[in-house]
């Protein structure tokens, strides 16, 4: 099953709106086959695994993280390939949150007197598809909340320069994260003080580029701006309020821009509505890599799942320095949004300080 994870980890960032998913064969103790689901509408883990066995899959073990999907997607039932395989045993890490076929895949293989073994490494199976396991029962995407600051606590000094907090091996851990991600969603401030490109630039292995959320309810971002110099090639998302101008609009679908009409109120775009309809975009996981204001905008609205701080040496200073979070915080300690499952490494010269909020699911 670790083998599984293994493989199924391949394809961390590319399979998104699907799970991922490892697969092998064994038979007599030996791997006579195995695969992974590399993307939507690709074959799944379980058909590449049983292709490459052959013959050898009869009566055979088949170890799969994921339950084996029963019914027509993009591609024929896996429990189908299993049974035409005689496949004699089947090792599972957990049961399928889609309703699809939770537990139905599991009893078809059953009914036709394959032996399943399921909750196999069950919580490691569990940790590796959280964005999809959140997706399947919230309709809501992961959320990820980066920052990078000061061990004062700013993000930014007074005059907002902000270039580099962190040292360039936090840096390209960024964008290793940027690389596993479906989506980053940045506000209007982040675009007009940085003129991010928002691309992932690893300096080693495959790089994949996520899709680039812009909330502008005001349209006050220039159409020179960096994110959308190439657009064409890498998809780009702009989130705007109900006053954007023909012209504006004519000149970003011109430029293969997609335009999401936001709710949104005078204090800014509803958030939840928002990652909805993200998610119902095929979008597991979103970063968040904005500004004080729109970091504080998604803790209130507790729709955080992951906390990643990277935590720089060196000390900023100033009342009219930005902190990590904006708006009007808590009037109480006791208020305050508590964090768990804390894990603490050392990149170069920062700290990255990884956390998940109490009352996330």
């Amino acid at each position: 099953m670790r083998r599984a994870l293994e493989l199924a980890q391949r394809a961390r960032g590319r399979t998104s709106p699907n799970p991922m998913v490892g697969a092998l064969v064994v038979r007599r103790g030996k791997i006579v086959g195995e695969g992974y689901h590399s993307r939507a509408g690709h074959p799944h883990a379980e058909i590449e695994a049983l292709r490459r066995a052959g013959d050898k899959a009869r009566s055979a073990d088949l170890y799969v993280n994921l339950e084996p999907c029963c019914h027509f997607g993009r591609t024929p039932p896996c429990t189908d390939a299993i049974i035409q395989a005689e496949i004699k045993r089947v090792f599972v890490g957990m049961k399928d949150p889609n309703s699809q076929v939770s537990g139905k895949g599991l009893r078809s293989l059953k009914a036709k007197g394959i032996v399943v073994v399921s909750g196999v490494l069950k919580e490691e199976c569990l940790k590796l598809n959280e964005s999809f396991i959140k997706v399947m029962k919230t309709g809501m995407p992961f959320v990820i909340l980066k920052t990078a600051m000061s061990l004062d606590g700013k993000i930014a000094t007074r005059s907002g320069d902000s270039r580099w907090i962190t040292g360039k091996l936090a840096r390209n851990h960024v964008h290793k994260i940027r690389n596993q991600v479906d989506a980053i969603l940045v506000g209007t401030e982040t675009v007009l003080k940085d003129n991010p490109r928002l691309t992932c630039r690893l300096e080693t292995g495959a790089v994949k580029h996520p899709v680039r959320i812009i909330l502008d309810r005001r349209n006050r971002i220039p159409l020179t701006a960096k994110v959308f110099k190439n657009s064409r090639f890498q998809k780009v998302i702009y989130v705007t309020g109900p006053d954007i101008s023909s012209r504006r609009l004519k000149t970003l679908v011109y430029r293969k821009v997609e335009i999401l009409n936001g709710k949104s109120s005078k204090n800014g775009f509803h958030i939840k509505p928002l990652l909805k309809e993200l998610a119902n975009r095929g979008m597991n996981s979103i970063l968040i890599e904005g500004g004080a204001e729109l970091n504080a905008s998604v803790v209130k609205a507790g729709v955080v799942d992951r906390v990643v701080a990277f935590i720089s040496p060196v000390l900023i200073g100033g009342t009219q320095a930005p902190g990590f979070l904006g708006g009007q915080g808590v009037m109480k300690v006791n208020d305050a949004m508590n964090l768990k499952d804390i894990v603490v490494t050392k990149i170069g010269e920062d700290l990255m300080v990884e956390a998940t909020p109490c009352s996330a699911e």
